[in-house]
């Protein structure tokens, strides 16, 4: 027997993407139910991404989920970039006049799923073989099985925020589906530790012997990362080999300032640069990871996930406020077209800043010139502050 429910808009993944979408629906009168594979457990526990654009804060605050974020978040008005131990700040608040949030994507999505359930939203944690049907039809479905039961949902709309590995995007037929992607040929091991950060705001480094990254997620606790081989195993890395390698990356006077400890979180992540066009099919939207995927240098990967959502309520809103769907057919067209200029600036950051096998003397001598131009140019520094910070939904 299979059990029937109904809804406007089924929403599949509930990480930040998803439940922020729900949340700004229901805002507006607009029913949701969201499905995940993963326990409430599992997914409030992932360790994610830590900086927010200051769109991405005002998404949060229009949300009415941001009041935990302003009162611990820290804003950042800068960052710095140093290669081989030469160092330079970007002055994002003095080039662009906004500035940048830190503040985990963990307690981003804890905020969210608490309050998307005090309003009485219908979360199904834990649920299996999830997939949507009939996404040309007006009424779609979308199927599952929870504690051995059956369902069927009804909806308008789905809105796939299922990830990378999610079903939606795998719903697309393949004759319409197009796909761009690139490997990096390394990875990232991240640390999390209990101390103190080593400077007051973010440090991205090229060194010789590899990228290093000192972020933060609160003055008390500090996330580190280090460009590794894809060969390497996290029981390759012990703490203390970590230390001195990232001491090493990010030079002495820096180190001096290094505050190391036993780590209580430590992973290693592969980078990629994936896009898949389009970003709607029938009645079935794509958001965030679901859609794609930029290497973490420069932050945007849950920033570009925000935006999509952001623009998806948008058109929703319109639709059913208003009995506008041209947001909706535009949709894909929008979202994709800040899609690629965010892919380009991670794309540059991670070019500048990691070792590549392959590169050749001139390779690496352009690594050098672009970070002396930046050094030199305040036409450049702006690009990249404006980039850093957001750029418009269009």
């Amino acid at each position: 027997m299979t059990l029937k429910k109904s809804t406007q808009v089924c929403i599949i993944g509930s990480g930040p993407s998803g439940l922020l979408l729900s949340q700004l629906l229901h805002n507006e009168g607009i029913d949701s139910i969201i499905l995940d594979r993963q326990s409430r457990e599992g997914i409030e526990s992932r360790i994610r991404a830590g900086v927010l654009e200051w769109g991405s804060v005002e998404a949060l605050q229009q949300a009415g989920v941001g009041e935990r974020m302003m009162k611990e978040g820290i804003p950042h008005s800068g960052f710095d970039i140093a290669f081989d131990g030469d160092r330079h700040r970007i002055d994002l608040e003095g080039l662009t006049g906004k500035q940048v949030m830190i503040y985990g994507q963990t307690e981003i999505t804890k905020d969210l799923i608490g309050k998307r359930l005090a309003e009485g939203c219908d979360i199904v944690f834990s649920a299996t073989k999830v997939q949507p049907l009939n996404v040309t039809d007006k009424r779609p479905t979308v199927t599952y099985e929870k504690d051995g039961e059956v369902f069927e949902i009804e909806c308008d709309y789905i809105a796939g925020c299922d990830g990378y590995h999610g079903v939606s995007r795998k719903t697309f037929p393949a004759s319409i589906q197009k796909t761009f992607e690139r490997i990096y040929p390394f990875g990232w091991l991240g640390v999390m530790v209990e101390k103190p950060p080593v400077a007051h705001e973010l440090i991205y480094a090229n060194h010789s012997r590899g990228f290093a990254l000192c972020s933060m997620r609160s003055e008390t606790r500090s996330r580190y990362y280090v460009q590794c081989s894809l060969n390497d195993k996290v029981v390759d890395w012990s703490d203390e080999r970590f230390w001195e390698e990232l001491s090493i990356r990010i030079g002495p006077e820096t180190a001096a300032n290094l505050q190391t400890g036993d780590s209580f979180e430590k992973s290693i992540a592969p980078l990629r640069s994936f896009v898949t066009e389009p970003m709607r099919y029938g009645n079935l939207f794509l958001a965030g990871d679901a859609a794609h995927i930029v290497p973490p240098t420069g932050a945007k990967g849950l920033n570009l996930a925000v935006a999509d959502v952001r623009l998806l309520s948008r058109a929703l809103i319109e639709d059913y406020k208003n009995n506008n769907d041209s947001h909706l057919e535009t949709y894909s067209k929008t979202c994709l077209k800040r899609v690629w200029k965010v892919e380009r600036f991670s794309w540059f950051m991670s070019t500048m800043l990691h070792q590549f096998n392959d590169f050749s003397g001139f390779d690496k001598k352009m690594q050098r010139a672009e970070f002396d131009n930046i050094v030199d140019s305040e036409a450049a520094q702006r690009n990249i502050a404006e980039n850093y910070v957001g750029l418009p939904l269009e």
